[in-house]
């Protein structure tokens, strides 16, 4: 499963603006906010968060909430997501992956999703 998404960067820097810490709380985890160096970053978390929901194909919503995706970043600074296990459970997820980009007044991210099934959706 595969999910991309979209966001005009300066939206993001506006949301910070106006509600600061509280902005980064309602979609971000602590560990998170740690990561987040300014309002780009905040952006493509945000980006990747939403590809992620949209992988799954519920968008962000009671089955997959903000909070129910973490990024992490790894020693070399790659973007990683983990799910909660609620979620994993749910969708039968086995892998993640993820890919956040930015190009000037846009943060772009891609999730893929794979998931154990034993039904063969190709006929």
């Amino acid at each position: 499963m595969i999910g991309i998404d979209l966001i005009k960067i300066s939206r993001m820097n506006r949301l910070i603006e106006r509600f600061g810490d509280k902005a980064l709380q309602k979609f971000l985890l602590p560990d998170e906010i740690i990561l987040v160096k300014n309002h780009k970053t905040a952006a493509g978390f945000w980006a990747a968060k939403e590809a992620c929901s949209k992988a799954l194909g519920v968008g962000i919503s009671s089955e997959c909430s903000f909070h129910d995706i973490l990024i992490t970043k790894t020693i070399k600074g790659a973007p990683q997501i983990s799910l909660s296990k609620s979620v994993i459970q749910r969708f039968n997820i086995t892998d993640t992956s993820v890919s956040i980009t930015h190009d000037g007044e846009y943060a772009i991210a891609v999730v893929a999703i794979e998931k154990s099934s034993t039904t063969n959706k190709i006929q």
